[in-house]
C-alpha cells in the first residue's frame, strides 16, 4: 500500500537515523541524570514486529521520553508519538523538539490547536508503531483517569497489537503543579507488558477496559514490589480529598443561608 504523504516523514530512513542519534546524545544522558530509571519485562517484546499501539498511564511529561528511550532500538525507531496539538505545537520550538526527539505527531483535543484528524489510523495502516496515553491528558492527582477507547478501537479495526507499559513513580518525580525539573534523582520504573489482542468478537469498549486493567496490575504489582504509592492508593487519597472539600463547601452553603436567616430576622 502507499504511503499517504502525510506519514512519509514518520517513515523516512533519514529522520530516524537523526532521531536515534539525537536521543541517545541528548535525551537518555539528561533522563538519566535527572532521574534513576529501572526498566522491566523488555522479554515481553521478543516477538513484537511491524505496526503496533503502545499506550500507558500519563502522569508527567517524563513518560513519553522515558518509553522510548527504554524500548529496543529496532521497535522505538519508528514509533510516533502522538502529543497534544494545542501544547506541543503552538510554536515553532516546541514542535521542532517534539518532531525531533519524539517523532511526534499533532493530537487535536478540541482546544484549538493543530491536528489532523485520523492521522493515528493512517500512520497504523501505513505499518508505522505509534504511542499514545488513553487517558487524554497528564493526571493531576497520581490516580489512573478512564480511557478512551479510541486505542483500542484502532488496534480492532487495524487488526495490530497494543503494547501496555506502566511508569511507577513518575508523577512523584514530576507532578503536572511542579514548574522546575526533578530533583535528587528519584526512582522511576518502566514497566513493558506482553502485547495484548482483543479477543474474537470483542468491541472496543471491552477491549480499552481490559487494557486498562492490564497497566493497573503491572503498575501496582511493581509498586508494591518497590515500596511506591500504588494508583489504588492515589484514587483513594483523590478520592477522600474530594470528599472532604464537597463536606467543606455544604459546611460553607450552610453557613451562608445561616447569615442570610439572621439578616432577615
Amino acid at each position: 500500500m502507499a504511503k499517504d504523504d502525510a506519514s512519509k516523514r514518520y517513515t523516512s530512513k533519514l529522520h530516524a537515523t537523526t532521531r536515534q542519534t539525537a536521543q541517545f546524545l541528548l535525551l537518555k544522558p539528561a533522563l538519566t541524570r535527572l532521574l534513576k530509571i529501572h526498566v522491566h519485562g523488555l522479554s515481553n517484546l521478543d516477538g513484537l514486529e511491524g505496526a503496533f499501539a503502545v499506550f500507558g498511564n500519563h502522569s508527567s511529561h517524563l513518560d513519553a521520553p522515558l518509553i522510548l528511550c527504554t524500548m529496543p532500538n529496532r521497535l522505538s525507531r519508528y514509533v510516533a508519538t502522538g502529543a497534544a496539538g494545542d501544547f506541543f505545537f503552538g510554536n515553532w520550538v516546541k514542535s521542532g523538539a517534539m518532531s525531533l526527539f519524539m517523532n511526534a505527531f499533532a493530537v487535536d483535543r478540541g482546544k484549538g490547536g493543530k491536528g489532523k484528524r485520523g492521522m493515528a489510523s493512517q500512520l497504523l495502516t501505513d505499518g508505522v508503531p505509534i504511542l499514545l496515553f488513553p487517558e487524554g491528558t497528564r493526571s493531576r492527582t497520581g490516580s489512573m483517569a478512564p480511557f478512551i477507547p479510541g486505542v483500542a478501537s484502532m488496534c480492532i479495526s487495524r487488526g495490530v497489537p497494543a503494547l501496555p507499559v506502566a511508569l511507577v513513580g513518575a508523577y512523584a518525580a514530576w507532578p503536572s503543579n511542579q514548574k522546575s525539573l526533578p530533583s535528587g534523582r528519584p526512582e522511576v520504573h518502566v514497566v513493558f507488558g506482553r502485547p495484548m489482542l482483543p479477543h474474537p468478537g470483542e468491541i472496543a469498549h471491552e477491549f480499552n477496559e481490559r487494557m486498562r486493567r492490564q497497566v493497573l496490575e503491572l503498575h501496582d504489582t511493581t509498586a508494591r514490589a518497590y515500596g511506591k504509592k500504588t494508583l489504588a492508593e492515589y484514587e483513594r487519597t483523590d478520592a477522600l480529598e474530594r470528599a472532604k472539600q464537597t463536606e467543606i463547601g455544604a459546611l460553607v452553603e450552610d453557613a451562608k443561608e445561616h447569615a442570610d436567616k439572621q439578616e432577615d430576622q
